[in-house]
């Protein structure tokens, strides 16, 4: 949940995650992509490389899995737990993912464009550049998290907050934001201001932003 800090006029993600239970641990896992699996504990394995376009997991739970150059183009996460993945290259665009935990994620780059994500969590991973061009992303919460690059190049987002992360260069060129809070993350950069429409950020952030809003505008501050 969103601290009380974020608490405001701004909608906060409406999250209703669970772990889930009652789960069977499968001894040696092999996925096979459209395969449909569900109540599922995959424990350090390793998928690298390996075929898994629109593999759906249900209800699953994957700790110390590692998905290097996998692909999982059109894949769909449902109710899902996932702690310490791992991939260099991550490649699930077109991916839906609902009601679904991502904790301690180390992404490199990560191909998510034209994704939906519906009520997902992502707290505290450190990831490279994440790619989320074009997606919807509804219900979303990122805390904690160190990313070098997020790129929201026309994306549609309802209910997104971004907690307590250190981001490189956020990207918003033709985003399309509402109820997004911005508040308690920093930025090194930012492209594409149009796209801030619709979006909370805090006092600080706001004196951050005057030289990047001063470029955009052609202005000339001087002392």
């Amino acid at each position: 949940m969103a601290r009380k800090a974020l608490a405001s006029a701004t909608n906060a993600p409406r999250l209703s995650l669970r772990e889930p239970r009652d789960v069977t641990r499968v001894e040696e896992p092999h996925l096979l992509d459209g395969d449909h699996r569900e109540g599922e504990l995959y424990e350090r394995a390793s998928f690298d490389g390996e075929e898994l376009a629109g593999i759906t997991l249900q209800e699953c739970v994957l700790q110390g899995v590692s998905l290097n150059d996998a692909e999982l183009r059109g894949a769909r996460f449902i109710e899902c737990a996932f702690e310490d993945l791992f991939a260099p290259v991550f490649r699930a665009p077109r991916s839906s993912w609902r009601e679904t935990s991502l904790r301690s994620t180390r992404w490199g780059s990560a191909e998510l464009y034209d994704s939906r994500l519906d009520g997902v969590h992502l707290d505290g991973g450190k990831l490279d550049y994440v790619n989320f061009r074009s997606a919807r992303l509804t219900d979303v919460l990122v805390s904690g998290c160190i990313i070098g690059e997020l790129d929201l190049t026309g994306v549609r987002a309802t209910r997104l907050a971004l907690q307590d992360c250190t981001i490189g260069t956020l990207t918003l060129d033709g985003a399309q934001l509402k109820d997004a809070d911005l508040r308690t993350s920093s930025f090194r950069g930012i492209s594409g201001l149009d796209g801030l429409r619709g979006a909370t950020i805090d006092e600080y952030q706001l004196q951050l932003l005057a030289p990047f809003l001063a470029d955009s505008m052609g202005l000339r501050v001087e002392g």
